[in-house]
């Protein structure tokens, strides 16, 4: 199974400390260079990349078609646009993403989506966590991460929280 992933669903797990859902959910995940820059470039997931990296569970590839790349850098920055190229390229069974513009984007290459409440949903069916919502609310309380009330509700209605 070949998943890719954007900075989002890998930064803000880590700055909640539940990083570790990826890694029971998924064997293994491919971030573009820019997305493992970003990744990098974040002071609280430093400390995580490196060892990652170094079990394989986290692997950095470069996106062979860069006239894509290039084509995508109109709307989109750079590791967005990088990792829809890279799950093109791929043919990712999942893409795990969050912004909403770079969402749209995949949907046209036809990829299979997925972001952080879609992760933390599927980590509560499959037993990895008892509730939702704790993790909802760190999210969005220690890592800034937006969600609508709304989207909010409908998530806890889903897993009956």
């Amino acid at each position: 199974m070949i998943i890719v992933s954007n900075t989002s669903p890998l930064s803000n797990l880590a700055v909640i400390g539940e990083l570790v859902i990826l890694q029971q959910i998924y064997a293994g995940i491919v971030v573009p260079p820019a997305v493992h820059q970003e990744l990098t470039n974040l002071q609280q997931f430093q400390s995580e990349v490196a060892p990652l990296l170094n079990n394989g569970w986290l692997q950095v590839q470069a996106p062979q078609d860069t006239g894509l790349v290039q084509r995508l850098l109109v709307d989109l920055d750079a590791g967005e646009a990088e990792v829809i190229a890279l799950a093109v390229e791929l043919d990712a069974d999942r893409l795990l993403i969050d912004e909403r513009l770079g969402r749209r984007t995949a949907l046209q290459f036809n990829l299979k989506i997925t972001g952080l409440l879609g992760l933390l949903t599927a980590a509560k069916n499959l037993g990895l966590i008892a509730e939702v919502k704790p993790a909802l609310d760190a999210l969005m309380n220690q890592a800034g991460f937006r969600v609508s009330q709304t989207l909010y509700n409908r998530t806890l209605q889903q897993v009956e929280e």
